[in-house]
């Protein structure tokens, strides 16, 4: 049975949905994830998907949701991945899950050029991979 994986950050529209497509893609059925946030921004940056393209990850039907959404389902695994979130009270999770903090800076924050602004989605989107394949090692 795969491993129920929720990644959760503050607006659930970069940084966790990049991972859960990460997760999803390498976990090759071993890691089964889904992501949110607690006050989600209610789309995908679109830069989120490029980015995911541009390196050859399915983004898959990627959508901003609350965690509340998820609140009382098992998971084996719930990972941050913006230091915000990591402070906040999650809902209630059963099956006493494992919490994993990945700071991964935002690149929605990101200014500049449209190369700057990749450049940033690219080192999340690195940063992320990174922690995604060293988890599926464990």
């Amino acid at each position: 049975m795969a491993k129920r994986v929720l990644v959760l950050c503050t607006g659930n529209s970069c940084r966790s949905v990049m991972a859960e497509a990460l997760i999803n893609q390498l976990g090759k059925g071993k890691y089964e994830a889904v992501s949110a946030g607690s006050f989600p921004a209610g789309y995908v940056n679109p830069k989120s998907v490029e980015t995911l393209k541009r390196h050859g990850i399915n983004p898959g039907e990627l959508r901003s949701k609350s965690w509340d959404e998820f609140a009382g389902r098992p998971f084996d695994l719930v990972i941050t991945v913006c230091d915000q979130a990591a402070g906040e009270t999650c809902p209630i999770f059963p099956g006493k899950p494992k919490k994993i903090h990945w700071s991964t800076p935002d690149p929605a924050k990101a200014k500049g050029s449209e190369t700057q602004i990749n450049a940033a989605f690219d080192g999340a989107f690195s940063m992320l991979k990174a922690r995604v394949q060293e988890l599926l090692k464990t």
